[in-house]
């Protein structure tokens, strides 16, 4: 699996590309059990009306191997298990199309993922208000694989496109999180305006530039949004980390990324 000359353009316009079905489906159903083996005991896998949110208060648990709070139920336990590692960050057309984008040979081995990543259904709630942002640790290129299927306005991972290209230059440093003044104002136009809701089906990924502006989508659906998440890390990291941002953003990236236009 090769992403095409237009992927990569793409890619680089938009700050974020979809790719259909590229999950081990053995896998990607052993971490739909996996997520059920510390679940919040009123959430019961086989009734759907106790799946609405928020999680119970008695329920609520700020640990972070398995995060319960709201709307947002992170399962990070699990992140390390070598399978769970084989079913995103290492996939074998994850890691050939993030060398692509990356360079062959330069990216960190990884160790592990950032687990299961879950935001309940909204039910009633009213609605919110958008929660667009720019993640804080250092990382190049993520990616968020659907483990089960998010229908249109199940909770996707929803980006703004081309926010990335705005983003870049509201840093002090190309990959640390020391905003400039000008990004909470570039934060809040951006919250106005309704950003892509990447909907998808299990096996399902998306690849995103480290500074595009994003959020977890707003869950109207009757299902829990099950995805799984990891961020490519270059070798140079700890060299490239605290310089400021290129006048050429995509220097630090592939030279098929850099040739593409």
């Amino acid at each position: 699996m090769r992403l095409t000359i237009e992927e990569i353009r793409f890619f680089k316009t938009q700050g974020y590309l979809i790719k259909r079905g590229i999950l081990d489906p053995k896998l990607t159903a052993r971490a739909r059990d996996r997520l059920w083996d510390n679940a919040p005991p009123s959430l019961r896998r086989d009734d759907p009306d106790t799946w609405i949110g928020p999680i119970r208060e008695e329920e609520v648990s700020e640990e972070r191997a398995n995060y319960k709070k709201g709307f947002r139920w992170q399962y990070r336990a699990p992140g390390r298990e070598p399978w769970m590692v084989q079913l995103l960050a290492r996939n074998a057309d994850v890691w050939e199309m993030a060398e692509q984008l990356l360079g062959k040979g330069q990216l960190v081995e990884p160790s592990g993922i950032r687990g299961i990543y879950c935001t309940l259904p909204y039910g009633d709630e009213p609605a919110r208000a958008n929660g667009c942002h720019v993640d804080a640790h250092p990382f190049h290129l993520g990616v968020v694989g659907y483990i089960d299927d998010v229908p249109e306005g199940g909770g996707s991972f929803s980006v703004w496109p081309g926010s990335h290209l705005e983003f870049y230059p509201t840093f002090i440093t190309r990959y640390k999180r020391d905003a400039t003044e000008q990004y909470e104002p570039l934060r809040a136009r951006l919250n106005d305006q309704a950003p892509v809701d990447c909907w998808g089906r299990a096996g399902d990924i998306l690849f995103w530039h480290h500074r595009i502006g994003h959020m977890a989508g707003h869950n109207r659906s009757r299902q829990i949004r099950q995805a799984v998440l990891y961020d490519f890390v270059k070798k140079e990291i700890e060299e490239t980390q605290d310089e400021p941002p290129l006048e050429d953003m995509w220097l630090d990236w592939s030279g098929e990324v850099q040739a593409a236009g």
